[in-house]
Protein backbone atom coordinates (compact mmCIF):
# COMPACT_ATOMS: atom_id res chain seq x y z
CA UNK A 1 0.00 0.00 0.00
CA UNK A 2 1.16 3.51 -0.86
CA UNK A 3 0.47 5.82 1.92
CA UNK A 4 1.12 9.93 1.43
CA UNK A 5 1.76 11.14 4.81
CA UNK A 6 3.47 14.38 5.85
CA UNK A 7 5.43 13.01 9.01
CA UNK A 8 4.77 16.26 11.26
CA UNK A 9 1.29 15.59 10.87
CA UNK A 10 -0.68 13.98 14.01
CA UNK A 11 -3.46 12.21 11.64
CA UNK A 12 -0.98 10.61 9.53
CA UNK A 13 1.32 9.35 12.39
CA UNK A 14 -2.56 7.19 13.86
CA UNK A 15 -2.25 5.72 10.54
CA UNK A 16 1.11 4.45 10.74
CA UNK A 17 0.60 3.75 14.75
CA UNK A 18 -2.43 1.47 13.26
CA UNK A 19 0.03 0.12 10.44
CA UNK A 20 2.27 -1.73 13.15
CA UNK A 21 -0.15 -2.83 15.50
CA UNK A 22 -1.96 -4.65 12.33
CA UNK A 23 1.96 -5.44 10.89
CA UNK A 24 0.75 -3.98 7.89
CA UNK A 25 3.55 -2.33 5.54
CA UNK A 26 3.40 1.00 4.07
CA UNK A 27 5.20 2.02 1.18
CA UNK A 28 5.68 5.64 2.78
CA UNK A 29 5.49 8.85 0.20
CA UNK A 30 6.05 11.72 1.77
CA UNK A 31 4.00 14.90 0.64
CA UNK A 32 5.42 18.75 1.57
CA UNK A 33 2.50 20.79 1.81
CA UNK A 34 4.81 23.52 2.82
CA UNK A 35 6.57 23.01 -0.93
CA UNK A 36 3.36 22.71 -2.35
CA UNK A 37 3.45 19.22 -3.44
CA UNK A 38 0.27 18.48 -3.02
CA UNK A 39 -1.07 20.71 -5.61
CA UNK A 40 1.01 18.69 -8.14
CA UNK A 41 -0.65 17.03 -10.94
CA UNK A 42 0.35 13.82 -10.18
CA UNK A 43 -1.13 13.86 -6.72
CA UNK A 44 -4.04 15.53 -7.68
CA UNK A 45 -4.91 12.50 -9.95
CA UNK A 46 -4.65 10.42 -7.11
CA UNK A 47 -6.90 12.52 -4.63
CA UNK A 48 -8.61 15.70 -5.87
CA UNK A 49 -9.05 17.17 -2.38
CA UNK A 50 -4.84 17.11 -2.09
CA UNK A 51 -5.32 16.23 1.38
CA UNK A 52 -2.92 13.80 3.51
CA UNK A 53 -3.10 11.54 4.76
CA UNK A 54 -4.07 9.53 1.65
CA UNK A 55 -3.51 5.75 1.17
CA UNK A 56 -3.75 3.31 -2.23
CA UNK A 57 -4.16 0.16 -1.55
CA UNK A 58 -4.08 -1.22 -5.43
CA UNK A 59 -7.00 -0.07 -7.10
CA UNK A 60 -8.56 1.72 -4.11
CA UNK A 61 -7.91 5.05 -3.32
CA UNK A 62 -9.28 6.78 0.22
CA UNK A 63 -8.16 9.92 2.81
CA UNK A 64 -9.32 11.31 5.39
CA UNK A 65 -7.38 9.33 8.55
CA UNK A 66 -10.26 8.24 10.54
CA UNK A 67 -12.04 7.09 7.40
CA UNK A 68 -8.27 4.95 6.80
CA UNK A 69 -7.98 3.90 10.57
CA UNK A 70 -11.82 2.25 10.36
CA UNK A 71 -10.90 0.72 7.00
CA UNK A 72 -7.67 -0.96 7.50
CA UNK A 73 -9.20 -2.63 10.55
CA UNK A 74 -12.05 -3.77 8.90
CA UNK A 75 -9.80 -5.46 5.97
CA UNK A 76 -6.70 -6.16 7.33
CA UNK A 77 -7.55 -6.84 11.33
CA UNK A 78 -7.07 -10.32 12.45
CA UNK A 79 -10.18 -9.34 14.60
CA UNK A 80 -12.42 -6.78 15.60
CA UNK A 81 -10.62 -5.87 19.27
CA UNK A 82 -9.02 -2.31 18.00
CA UNK A 83 -12.71 -1.64 15.82
CA UNK A 84 -15.53 -3.80 17.50
CA UNK A 85 -18.06 -5.35 15.51
CA UNK A 86 -20.62 -4.96 18.19
CA UNK A 87 -23.28 -1.95 17.02
CA UNK A 88 -22.89 0.07 20.35
CA UNK A 89 -19.43 0.15 21.32
CA UNK A 90 -18.14 0.59 17.72
CA UNK A 91 -20.56 3.59 17.85
CA UNK A 92 -18.65 4.82 20.84
CA UNK A 93 -15.37 3.89 19.30
CA UNK A 94 -17.16 6.15 15.98
CA UNK A 95 -18.10 9.27 18.57
CA UNK A 96 -14.46 9.70 19.83
CA UNK A 97 -13.09 9.76 16.57
CA UNK A 98 -15.16 12.61 15.35
CA UNK A 99 -14.78 13.87 19.03
CA UNK A 100 -10.91 14.25 17.63
CA UNK A 101 -11.74 15.35 14.49
CA UNK A 102 -14.46 17.97 15.17
CA UNK A 103 -13.45 19.13 18.70
CA UNK A 104 -10.33 17.95 20.28
CA UNK A 105 -7.83 18.52 17.37
CA UNK A 106 -9.91 21.31 15.75
CA UNK A 107 -9.67 23.22 18.78
CA UNK A 108 -6.14 22.64 18.61
CA UNK A 109 -5.79 23.54 15.39
CA UNK A 110 -7.67 26.93 15.81
CA UNK A 111 -5.54 28.29 18.59
CA UNK A 112 -2.21 27.36 17.70
CA UNK A 113 -1.89 27.25 14.43
CA UNK A 114 -2.05 31.26 14.03
CA UNK A 115 0.88 31.49 16.36
CA UNK A 116 2.67 28.67 14.50
CA UNK A 117 1.99 29.76 10.72
CA UNK A 118 1.52 33.57 11.20
CA UNK A 119 2.85 34.42 13.63
CA UNK A 120 0.08 36.05 15.71
CA UNK A 121 -0.34 36.50 19.64
CA UNK A 122 -2.27 33.21 21.68
CA UNK A 123 -6.25 33.93 21.68
CA UNK A 124 -6.66 33.50 25.36
CA UNK A 125 -10.89 32.56 24.56
CA UNK A 126 -9.07 29.81 22.12
CA UNK A 127 -7.16 28.41 24.48
CA UNK A 128 -10.06 27.92 27.07
CA UNK A 129 -12.13 26.14 23.95
CA UNK A 130 -9.49 24.43 24.08
CA UNK A 131 -9.42 23.59 27.55
CA UNK A 132 -12.85 22.67 27.38
CA UNK A 133 -12.47 19.64 24.86
CA UNK A 134 -9.69 18.57 27.26
CA UNK A 135 -11.95 18.42 29.88
CA UNK A 136 -14.47 16.44 27.74
CA UNK A 137 -11.66 13.76 27.07
CA UNK A 138 -11.19 13.28 30.87
CA UNK A 139 -14.74 12.82 31.40
CA UNK A 140 -14.64 10.47 28.76
CA UNK A 141 -11.81 8.77 30.90
CA UNK A 142 -13.38 8.79 34.24
CA UNK A 143 -15.09 6.03 32.68
CA UNK A 144 -13.32 3.80 30.85
CA UNK A 145 -9.77 3.18 31.20
CA UNK A 146 -9.90 3.44 27.25
CA UNK A 147 -10.85 6.38 25.19
CA UNK A 148 -14.06 4.32 24.26
CA UNK A 149 -14.05 1.44 26.68
CA UNK A 150 -12.27 -1.38 28.71
CA UNK A 151 -10.01 -2.15 25.49
CA UNK A 152 -7.66 -0.05 23.34
CA UNK A 153 -9.34 0.83 19.79
CA UNK A 154 -8.64 3.35 16.85
CA UNK A 155 -9.97 5.79 18.79
CA UNK A 156 -7.12 5.91 21.32
CA UNK A 157 -4.34 6.16 18.14
CA UNK A 158 -6.16 9.08 16.78
CA UNK A 159 -6.61 10.64 20.32
CA UNK A 160 -3.08 9.58 21.40
CA UNK A 161 -1.40 11.51 18.14
CA UNK A 162 -3.57 14.59 18.92
CA UNK A 163 -2.20 14.88 22.54
CA UNK A 164 1.24 14.39 21.86
CA UNK A 165 1.16 16.97 19.61
CA UNK A 166 -0.92 19.05 22.21
CA UNK A 167 1.36 18.45 24.23
CA UNK A 168 5.01 18.39 22.74
CA UNK A 169 4.28 20.71 19.69
CA UNK A 170 2.46 23.57 22.00
CA UNK A 171 3.80 22.34 25.40
CA UNK A 172 0.26 22.75 26.43
CA UNK A 173 -0.46 21.81 30.40
CA UNK A 174 -1.77 18.85 30.44
CA UNK A 175 -0.59 18.30 34.58
CA UNK A 176 -4.31 18.78 35.57
CA UNK A 177 -6.21 16.08 34.02
CA UNK A 178 -5.42 13.21 36.07
CA UNK A 179 -7.31 10.85 34.51
CA UNK A 180 -5.80 11.89 30.81
CA UNK A 181 -2.28 12.18 32.11
CA UNK A 182 -2.73 8.29 33.73
CA UNK A 183 -4.17 6.60 29.77
CA UNK A 184 -1.73 9.12 27.82
CA UNK A 185 1.27 7.76 30.43
CA UNK A 186 0.31 3.80 29.42
CA UNK A 187 0.09 4.47 25.95
CA UNK A 188 3.61 5.99 25.08
CA UNK A 189 4.83 2.57 27.06
CA UNK A 190 2.11 0.22 25.36
CA UNK A 191 2.06 1.76 21.29
CA UNK A 192 4.47 0.69 19.30
CA UNK A 193 6.24 3.84 17.33
CA UNK A 194 4.72 6.06 19.65
CA UNK A 195 8.56 7.56 20.10
CA UNK A 196 9.60 7.46 16.66
CA UNK A 197 6.31 8.15 14.87
CA UNK A 198 4.63 10.60 16.90
CA UNK A 199 7.01 12.44 19.37
CA UNK A 200 9.34 13.15 16.37
CA UNK A 201 6.69 14.39 14.00
CA UNK A 202 5.78 16.72 17.23
CA UNK A 203 9.28 18.00 17.33
CA UNK A 204 9.51 18.35 13.62
CA UNK A 205 5.82 20.38 13.99
CA UNK A 206 7.25 22.59 16.37
CA UNK A 207 10.59 23.47 14.94
CA UNK A 208 9.20 23.97 11.39
CA UNK A 209 7.13 27.53 12.45
CA UNK A 210 7.21 30.47 14.70
CA UNK A 211 7.44 29.57 18.63
CA UNK A 212 4.15 29.42 20.44
CA UNK A 213 6.66 30.45 23.66
CA UNK A 214 8.03 33.97 22.24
Amino acid sequence: MDFYHLPLSAPCQSIRLLAKALGLHLNLKEVDLLKGEHLKPEFLKINPQHTVPTLVDNDFVLWESRAILTYLCEKYGKNDGLYPKDPKKRAVVNQRLYFDMGTLYQRFSQAFYPVMMEGKELNPELVVKLDEALEFLESFLDKTPFAAGDKLTVADFSLLTSITTIDVTAGHDLSKYANIQRWYSQLKESVAGHQDICVEGAIQFRDSFNPINK
